[in-house]
């Protein structure tokens, strides 16, 4: 009989589907295990082979936690608002609700193809009112708590799209949906307050199971970083200006201070600043620069030099100038720094540009490091960046950088002039699109509330009423966002989900407003704090908004009343295996760690959960087009998973992606690999129907040789799963189809191969496994589940079977290999000793000359040393 991949392919997937195989029970008494992987963004492309390749793999580790007897949650979903979606609709006048429907349908169906045993019960999309309900309520609460707040800062804005961008979605100055050049504009944002809990993202690292790369990742995008604040006083002035450091070992040789051009002490400067007039152009010039243009490193630097003011090197009170100059950032540190000439990369350039002095203050403490610093010319060639001895630092001279920074310290902060302070390179999370396609934001605006928080802090300025009591007052009327946000009233928990309303022009406006602002009869409202008229928030949510929480809705995706059932979440959570992009362990991981924290502070998650959301998480490498080429729509080299399967099968696919590579690392896509693949499946077709139709009527057995093979094959295939390995995996079954082919295997070894290869091609296997038990499709859905091969347990290895009986023992003389003999594993040295010393190789060695000592290390070598004199 032929292998026919699609015809049997779909009616195994109907049969899962109509048995209800993979779902998870709430409560069960089995142990849980919370498999994830993460949800796509529905795009009108459908999905290519690289979306596969974490499907399948996970697919394979949840397929197995079943055979293992856990009950296992695997759950899919749909990131569905957000831009792309928005812009097919604005070129193709096909509304996003449309677009989103058909996209989702087409991705399904594509994953289901595929075999995947997603729990499809559990199926939610963010795009759904009962789903973004509670992204709104928790958008609320955050709000509620002061960590949402809206400000004026300056964003990436694309002036085709209209939208707002995160650093990420820049490339090289461009918008990376649509190829515009991205501008530098300031607009109002909603901002949420991560920077709250930097710490804590840092700390809670150690709690958790990441691969190295991604706690790097994690750190470095946070960016902490221990130092001093010290104040540096102007000249003729009662003013000073804050400068943060790490090296305060190196203030000595500090020759002039450089600000940010968003700076707020330049405003407080103006009238004694002589150059204003090209101050502030350098200044406008600098603003709508991008940001990643400022600070790149092979840019050349500029500034402008504050003529008229000056500041005091507070170690030694010389007077140093102040430049202003783009590749300070307003939100890194203070927004000012010391510049140190001779011990900082940038400082150098900068310094030997403008011809300002550079005064060397650390030396090298080692003879390696020396030669280094004396070959590159010293204070003559570039700057010195690494710790050592002090020089031309008063009385910290000759101290090591280490002890001269405390030093330092002790004495400034006598002084007045300086304390301990932590910065982050993270900031606050700007949360507002100016789009259609998103979650509403469930905030209105009353000019009535804004009037009477505005008096009554004004009467607290006045001292017309006691600041507790105001407070008390306050408190019992208004939030604390709300205190914080004058005007900005939190719609009622009742009233939620605000639902986008039905529009028919969803083109972004000219002005930079949401096409939210022009429906008139949703606009308009009532304020649920007073009664009075008020408009509600045009702005949405960024597409993080949805994919922050999805992990926890699946514990309970139809709870009307809650995010999720406490009892629910205490069953489920964490999850236990999440596997992602790279592109994704930065915002997306840190985002999602974010909302978690916060709702289980606030007691939304139960508190015996702990403060992380994943226990695991993994990470695989992407898949490259044939020629080693990254897959793009606009070079045709996109390979459809839909036209794989149609010429080859979901098994073929499902196996040559497991087989391709490395797990974690990218592969290139070769059409060669899978058409191998393609035949090792047939072979195993072939070997397993002459088995069921021939040899299983002869109730033959294993020969020894392929029973202890399987053995091992369980062993090895177990073990790569769990290790990501699964290319190794999928080369021990193909290497135990080859002894197949030349040994007998009996009904229990043949069952148990099937087990274990069944993960990897779970159509062919439940086909097999069907004919092996001669049980039809009708006759298991009117009888039990329990026919499935996926109701069967993951097969035990033994480990008498395993245990090698043969080892490779090498034979040195004077530790040079002479001879490599198979021995019996354990082999003692004595009858080591008496076997190499009768080879024929090592006679010729030994031969009339006296054996001085041996090196015996069982199981691996025996050493004879001679003497050859």
């Amino acid at each position: 009989m032929e292998y026919r991949p699609q015809k049997i392919e779909k009616k195994w997937q109907r049969f899962w589907e109509k048995q209800g195989l993979f779902r998870a029970r709430d409560f069960s008494k089995k142990q849980k295990t919370y498999i994830l992987v993460e949800f796509p963004y529905p795009s009108g492309e459908g999905l290519h082979v690289g979306h596969c390749r974490p499907y399948v793999a996970l697919d394979i580790i949840s397929r197995k936690r079943r055979m293992e007897g856990f009950n296992t949650l695997f759950p899919m979903g749909w990131d569905a608002f957000g831009l792309p979606t928005e812009n097919y609709a604005v070129k193709t006048g096909i509304h996003p609700r449309i677009v989103t429907r058909k996209n989702t349908a087409f991705f399904k169906r594509q994953q289901k193809s595929l075999g995947l045993s997603f729990d499809w019960s559990r199926e939610i999309a963010t795009t759904d009112p009962s789903y973004y309900k509670w992204t709104q309520w928790i958008f609320l609460e955050l709000f509620k708590h002061g960590l949402a707040y809206k400000a004026k800062v300056p964003i990436n804005w694309c002036p085709s799209c209209k939208i707002s961008l995160a650093n990420e979605e820049v490339i090289d100055g461009k918008c990376e949906r649509c190829g515009e050049t991205v501008a530098r504009v300031e607009k109002e944002q909603w901002i949420l307050g991560i920077t709250k809990y930097a710490e804590r993202l840092i700390e809670d690292l150690n709690l958790v199971d990441y691969p190295e790369k991604v706690v790097i990742l994690q750190k470095e995008w946070i960016g902490k970083s221990e130092g001093v604040e010290i104040k540096f006083p102007l000249s003729h002035s009662s003013l000073s200006i804050d400068v943060f450091t790490t090296r305060l070992d190196t203030i000595f040789g500090a020759t002039y201070l450089v600000l940010a051009p968003e700076h707020p002490i330049l405003e407080k400067l103006n009238s004694q600043i002589k150059n204003l007039k090209s101050l502030n152009s350098y200044i406008e010039r600098a603003k709508i620069k991008l940001e990643r243009e400022r600070i790149s490193e092979v840019k050349e630097k500029t500034g402008v030099k504050l003529e008229g003011v000056s500041v005091l090197n507070p170690v030694n009170k010389k007077e140093i100038p102040i430049f202003v100059a783009d590749y300070i950032l307003p939100h890194y540190g203070t927004g000012g720094v010391m510049a140190v000439p001779c011990h900082d990369k940038r400082d150098f350039e900068f310094s030997k540009k403008y011809n300002l002095p550079m005064i060397e203050v650390i030396k090298p403490k080692n003879e390696e490091k020396k030669l280094d610093f004396q070959l590159s010319g010293g204070s003559y060639g570039e700057a010195f960046t690494g710790e050592g001895v002090l020089i031309n630092s008063g009385r910290f001279n000759g101290l090591n950088s280490k002890i001269a920074r405390e030093r330092i310290r002790e004495w400034l902060k006598r002084e007045g002039l300086a304390r301990k302070a932590v910065h982050y390179k993270l900031r606050d999370w700007i949360f507002s699109r100016q789009r259609y396609w998103g979650e509403p934001i469930p905030l209105v605006f009353c000019e009535n509330c804004a009037v009477q928080i505005n008096a009554d802090i004004n009467a607290d300025k006045r001292g017309y009423i006691s600041v507790n009591q105001r407070n008390n007052q306050r408190k019992s009327a208004f939030s604390e966002g709300e205190l914080l946000n004058p005007g900005w009233i939190a719609v009622s928990e009742k009233d939620l989900p605000v639902k986008l309303p039905q529009v028919k022009d969803y083109k972004p406006s000219e002005k930079g407003e949401s096409p939210l602002a022009t429906v008139k009869s949703w606009l308009n409202t009532k304020c649920p704090k007073c009664g009075s008229l008020a408009k509600r928030e045009t702005d949405v949510m960024p597409n993080w908004a949805g994919s922050n929480w999805y992990f926890l809705r699946y514990c309970d995706p139809e709870n009307e009343k809650r995010l999720a059932s406490p009892k629910l979440l205490r069953y489920w959570m964490p999850v236990d295996w999440y596997n992602g992009g790279m592109e994704h362990t930065t915002l997306h991981l840190l985002y999602s760690r974010f909302i978690y924290k916060f709702l289980w502070d606030i007691g939304a998650v139960p508190k015996s959960l702990g403060p992380e959301p994943y226990k695991k998480r993994t990470s695989h490498g992407i898949i490259l087009a044939e020629g080693g080429v990254k897959m793009s729509k606009s070079k045709g080299n996109v390979i459809n998973p839909d036209n794989v399967i149609k010429q080859f099968g979901a098994d073929t696919l499902r196996v040559y992606e497991m087989f391709m590579g490395p797990f974690s690392q990218a592969i290139t896509w070769d059409t060669k690999g899978v058409k191998g693949v393609r035949r090792f499946l047939d072979k195993i077709w072939k070997l397993s129907d002459e088995f069921i139709n021939v040899n299983q009527r002869r109730n033959q057995r294993s020969t020894s040789g392929l029973k202890k093979l399987l053995h091992k094959t369980i062993k090895k295939v177990s073990e790569d799963i769990e290790n990501l390995k699964f290319n190794t995996a999928v080369s021990a079954l193909m290497e135990f189809s080859n002894s197949w082919q030349k040994e007998r295997i009996g009904k229990k070894e043949f069952k148990d191969f099937l087990k274990v290869f069944s993960v990897f091609a779970p159509h062919l296997a439940e086909e097999l496994w069907s004919r092996l038990t001669n049980i039809s499709v009708n006759q298991r859905l009117a009888q039990r589940k329990s026919a499935s091969i996926f109701n069967e347990k993951w097969p035990k290895y033994d480990l008498k079977l395993i245990k090698e009986e043969k080892v490779t023992l090498i034979v040195q003389i004077n530790g040079r290999v002479r001879d490599k003999i198979e021995v019996k594993k354990g082999i003692l040295e004595s009858q080591a000793n008496k076997t190499a010393l009768e080879r024929e190789k090592i006679k010729k060695w030994i031969k009339n000359k006296e054996i001085k000592k041996i090196v015996f290390v069982r199981d691996k070598l025996i050493n004879f040393v001679i003497d050859f004199v």
